[in-house]
């Protein structure tokens, strides 16, 4: 099995921002990366602006790659993947065992209140939110509040596909589309699942991007929208649990 990224290693008390809770996101990375990986793309490319309103938690996926990484030469090893496909996309190995995982990682790790995924962690991430509302992935956390998606698509499998998109998923969702993305039209195709989703476009391939003036806009209305969220839900939380006790 995998293990947390190295800037997850610490506890993770549940942070304060200037205009409250900072949300936690369980951050998935790519197909035969690593947490320690994402982590250097995701800050390293995006600005303190961003960064400093999201608190991210960056693990390792439950298996070694079994096979060649695309970014061996790039990035250092070790390299590890959530679950293993064919090349049609349409058969997967240990894919529950992956799901339990994720699952296991939001309980050590909560209150987790949103995913971020890249590449194989973006269709992951797109499609559980899905699978939790139908009873079918993480029945013993909490809801998931919110979604980034950068460099995503949808799982091709009926068994899956029929439970994660049966109804159009309701939740904030942030979309990193590239032009040059071989995914693109599969994200584009994902877009149409969720309701209202932000969408950032860039001209990269396979990538996460950078944020820049164009695409900070769209970000920062994504920030505020799930910060607003989030805060509405600790007070009603709050007040619930004082009239619980009157």
């Amino acid at each position: 099995m995998g293990s947390v990224g190295a800037a997850a290693e610490e506890e993770h008390p549940q942070r304060e921002g200037a205009v409250g809770t900072v949300p936690r996101f369980l951050c998935l990375h790519g197909f035969r990366t690593s947490g320690e990986i994402m982590r250097t793309q995701v800050t390293g490319k995006w600005p303190g602006d961003v960064t400093s309103r999201l608190d991210l938690v960056f693990a390792d996926a439950p298996f070694p790659g079994l096979g060649k990484s695309e970014v061996d030469g790039i990035f250092p090893p070790p390299y590890y993947e959530w679950f293993q496909f064919d090349k049609g996309f349409m058969e997967y190995k240990n894919f529950d065992a992956c799901l339990a995982y994720i699952e296991e990682l939001m309980i050590e790790h909560g209150p987790i209140d949103g995913l971020m995924g890249f590449s194989q962690g973006a269709i992951l991430s797109a499609a559980l939110p899905g699978l939790q509302a139908r009873g079918a992935a993480l029945t013993r956390v909490p809801k998931v509040k919110c979604v980034v998606i950068i460099g995503g698509a949808k799982f091709q499998s009926p068994a899956v596909a029929e439970k994660a998109y049966a109804t159009k998923i309701e939740c904030p969702s942030l979309h990193f589309i590239g032009d040059a993305d071989f995914l693109k039209q599969h994200g584009e195709t994902l877009l149409e699942s969720f309701v209202d989703p932000y969408v950032i476009r860039h001209p990269k391939g396979h990538t996460v991007p950078r944020i820049d003036d164009a695409s900070m806009e769209t970000m920062l209305n994504f920030l505020n929208k799930i910060e607003n969220d989030l805060n509405d839900f600790v007070e009603d939380a709050t007040t619930f649990e004082q009239e619980e006790v009157a």
